[in-house]
């Protein structure tokens, strides 16, 4: 699975044969896929790890290779995928989108011969979003801008990419929820709280690397220490403790969605348990932080 992904990355022209391609290697999205997806079927773990192998290409693109250095410059490639996200896979391609956009128009194509529109939707709804938080981090780093903590949170569940992953997740799984257990404020409540665990789990343990030479604002290690002024080890105990807080949330608000009984949302819960779980595991071996 993982030498398919790297050659589907490869031929959609995401990746050469070069760094970029050692860099994605070394991502091991196979490896989280399978962890977060551990029970799915071939075809569905292998458009999860491809999703997460073009998230990875796009967030070094910004975050190593200077693309979200440059707002104008983002936005301008944003434009084009925006545009893909529109056709929602129909047939027709992506003419004019780049790499980025062929690999991205194969995912929504994809995820559209699966015949659910309602997670297809929410999946391009998702990734539109995660698109555009993209620009709001060019914009900080132009501007040096440290976020507010309570704005970093909310705009953090967007640049994570975690929510199309668990939509393709759940698209994988024999029992999707559907659209009434989708708009259970409790499932909800616990797909907010699963998102913020892995993306404040992917922030400790990427904040090492992160802060070799000058910490990125995009952070919650550095927008704790920034915004109260706290030294390093104290901020990361308090990202600790908030996320130690979140998963003593998480943990109440899934016994009260098992108390239901529902078969239905008890797959729905595996999933984002497995997502939680897996991006720890994952991290402790991976060599993306390293």
């Amino acid at each position: 699975m993982a030498s398919e992904s790297v050659e589907w990355a490869h031929a959609s022209g995401l990746i050469d044969s070069g760094h970029r391609a050692h860099r994605l290697r070394r991502a091991d999205a196979a490896g989280l896929a399978g962890r977060a997806c551990p029970d799915g079927p071939e075809d569905g773990l292998r458009l999860l790890t491809d999703l997460i192998s073009w998230l990875f290409v796009m967030d070094d693109a910004c975050d190593e290779d200077d693309l979200g250095a440059d707002p104008a410059r983002l936005a301008s490639t944003i434009g084009g995928l925006l545009d893909v996200l529109d056709r929602c896979g129909e047939p027709g391609g992506a003419p004019g989108a780049g790499p980025l956009g062929a690999a991205l128009h194969d995912l929504c194509r994809r995820t559209r011969a699966h015949g659910r529109p309602g997670q297809l939707l929410r999946f391009v709804s998702q990734v539109r979003a995660y698109l555009l938080a993209l620009v709001w981090e060019a914009t900080n780093r132009e501007r040096r801008r440290v976020p507010e903590v309570a704005e970093y949170v909310q705009m953090r569940r967007h640049t994570g990419g975690v929510r199309p992953c668990l939509t393709l997740t759940d698209l994988a799984s024999a029992r999707p929820p559907g659209s009434a257990q989708h708009a259970d404020p409790a499932l909800v409540a616990l797909d907010l709280l699963a998102v913020d665990l892995v993306c404040w789990c992917n922030d400790l343990f990427s904040y090492g690397k992160e802060s070799e030479v000058d910490p990125d604002a995009h952070n919650l290690v550095t927008v704790l220490a920034r915004n109260s002024g706290a030294d390093e080890a104290t901020a990361l105990r308090a990202a600790a403790n908030r996320f130690n807080q979140g998963l003593a949330a998480y943990l109440e608000v899934e016994r009260t969605l098992l108390a239901s009984g529902d078969d239905g949302i008890r797959h729905a819960l595996t999933a984002r348990r497995n997502w939680v779980r897996a991006t720890y595991d994952w991290s402790l071996v991976a060599a993306r932080y390293a």
